[in-house]
């Protein structure tokens, strides 16, 4: 799971720096398995560091993350992998 074609939406595109984009994926691709299909990303200012809440239900998981950024965003994602590819949307866009 999660080891196919990967995509993103066009309003990813335009919210989530690419660094951020790329951090995500090495998130749902370092976690153990198994995975759950649809993995959610919460993003939030914290001080001046953008923290990611990673968590999925099936099995339950759940990781928080503080990285250095100069304009932390606040935005809820997924990641959805179907079987023959992986999307990464806004929650938003769902």
């Amino acid at each position: 799971m999660f080891d196919n074609d990967r995509y993103l939406t066009c309003g990813v595109d335009a919210a989530i720096p690419l660094e951020l984009q790329l951090f995500l994926w090495e998130c749902v691709s370092s976690m153990p398995a198994p995975k759950d299909y649809l993995q959610v990303f919460e993003l939030s200012p914290s001080g001046k560091m953008q923290l990611v809440k990673h968590h999925s239900e099936e099995p339950e998981y759940s990781m928080d993350y503080l990285l250095p950024s100069d304009s932390p965003i606040v935005e809820k994602l997924y990641i959805i992998d179907d079987g023959d590819h992986s999307t990464m949307l806004l929650a938003s866009e769902y």
